[in-house]
C-alpha cells in the first residue's frame, strides 16, 4: 500500500469533518458528520484486542500467506479475514487493513450516516451524495488525472490499492496499482493483493481480470501498469480535472 499521508486528500469533499486515530499499526483517517475520534479510538482498541488475542492462541494466522480456516466462535474480524483469505487464495493477513477499516466503519455509522474510513491503501465507505476516490499508481501517468466515482446506493463498499511501487505492503507482482471494490473491504483487501501478486507485467493483466471475475463477492477491479490499464466489473472511472 501507500503512505497513507500523502493520499488522504485523494478522496475531495469538503462537507465531512475529518480525523485521526492511529493505534500502533492502525493508522486511521476518518471522515464523518461531526468528529468521532473518542468513539473510533474505542472501537480500534476493541477490534485490536480480539484480533490479537486471537494470533496470541493462533500464530500460524499472523504469518501464513495461504487461506486460514478458523472456527466458528472466533471474533468477528477474525472470521471475515478468514472468509476474504479463502476466497482470494491469500494469507488473512492480507486483509487485516480492509477488516478494520470496515469494522470501525460499522461501529461509527451508529453516530454518522456518512463515514469514510482510511487505512493505508484501503477504504470503507458508507456515503449519502456521490464521491469521486482519486487513483494513485506511482509514476504511472494515471496518477492524478482519473477517480473513481461512487454512488450512494453502492454503499457500503470497500476500495482497497495494492501496489508494489509504493507502500510497505507486501506484493509478489510489480503492479503500479490494484484495485479492488466489493461490499466486503476485507475481500476487496485480499483480491487487491491476490491480483497485485499475478501482475508482473502489462501482459499479465487479462489473466489477472479473468482470475478476479471468479472472486465471489468481487464487484469490479482496476489495474494499472504504466501506461496501461485493465477494468472489469461495477467501475465507473472519471477524468480529473
Amino acid at each position: 500500500m501507500y503512505e497513507p499521508r500523502t493520499y488522504r486528500h485523494w478522496i475531495k469533499d469538503s462537507d465531512l469533518v475529518s480525523f485521526n486515530v492511529v493505534v500502533k499499526q492502525s493508522d486511521l483517517y476518518i471522515r464523518a458528520q461531526r468528529n468521532l475520534n473518542g468513539k473510533a479510538l474505542k472501537s480500534v482498541l476493541k477490534h485490536r484486542a480480539s484480533l490479537e488475542k486471537y494470533i496470541e492462541h493462533h500464530p500460524l494466522f499472523l504469518t501464513t500467506l495461504e487461506p486460514y480456516p478458523v472456527e466458528e466462535d472466533a471474533p468477528a474480524i477474525v472470521r471475515e479475514m478468514s472468509r476474504a483469505s479463502q476466497l482470494a487464495g491469500v494469507g488473512p493477513m492480507a486483509a487485516v487493513a480492509g477488516a478494520m477499516a470496515e469494522a470501525v466503519g460499522r461501529d461509527l455509522l451508529s453516530f454518522s450516516p456518512e463515514i469514510i474510513v482510511k487505512n493505508g491503501g484501503d477504504i470503507f465507505l458508507k456515503i449519502s451524495q456521490k464521491r469521486l476516490v482519486g487513483i494513485y499508481a506511482g509514476q504511472s501517468p494515471f496518477t492524478g488525472k482519473i477517480a473513481l466515482e461512487i454512488k450512494p446506493q453502492e454503499t457500503p463498499l470497500g476500495v482497497c490499492t495494492s501496489s508494489a511501487i509504493v507502500g510497505h505492503s507486501l506484493s509478489l507482482g510489480s503492479a503500479d496499482a490494484v484495485i479492488a471494490l466489493s461490499p466486503s473491504t476485507p475481500l476487496a483487501d485480499a483480491t487487491a493483493t491476490a491480483m497485485g501478486n499475478v501482475v508482473r507485467d502489462v501482459e499479465d493483466i487479462p489473466g489477472a481480470i479473468e482470475k478476479a471475475q471468479k472472486i465471489e463477492g468481487l464487484h469490479g477491479i482496476v489495474i494499472i501498469k504504466g501506461d496501461k490499464i485493465g477494468i472489469w466489473g461495477k467501475v465507473k472511472i472519471v477524468p480529473l480535472s
